[in-house]
């Protein structure tokens, strides 16, 4: 699983039409919006695919570390496919956001998922501190 995690002033993600997957997700607000975050802009790959829950919970400590680090409460996880990886099946993507979402608010994090599936236009307005942007590689290995 590849991420990127920006920590933001704001972020708001607005649904605009289903995605090319055959897996979505359904919701109940198109819009999702949040101040003082971090966002995990998140691609699950096909190596993840051996081990999903692993792959969730090595994702929710990095998360984590980062987060408390800088004093963080709230986390958005949002499928990002960009990041340049041979993703895994969308079903597995789901099941890892799961995961990860489930471990992250058994850290007492208050945690946002956007649906999977969908496009959507993003708003961010990231901070610009030295660790407000972070790039991090977890496998099952």
């Amino acid at each position: 699983m590849r991420f990127l995690m920006l920590h933001v002033d704001s972020f708001c993600c607005r649904i605009t039409e289903k995605g090319r997957s055959k897996v979505y997700e359904d919701f109940d607000d198109p819009e999702t919006w949040i101040e003082e975050a971090l966002i995990v802009l998140s691609s699950v790959e096909k190596r993840d695919e051996k081990a999903p829950e692993m792959v969730a919970e090595k994702a929710a400590t990095e998360i984590e570390k980062l987060a408390r680090q800088l004093k963080v409460s709230s986390v958005v996880l949002h499928p990002f496919a960009h990041l340049f990886g041979e993703l895994s099946t969308p079903k597995t993507a789901v099941e890892v956001l799961k995961g990860t979402e489930r471990r992250l608010q058994e850290r007492n994090f208050e945690v946002k998922r956007t649906p999977f599936g969908w496009f959507n236009t993003l708003e961010v307005k990231a901070k610009g501190h030295p660790i407000s942007r972070v790039a991090r590689i977890v496998t099952p290995d």
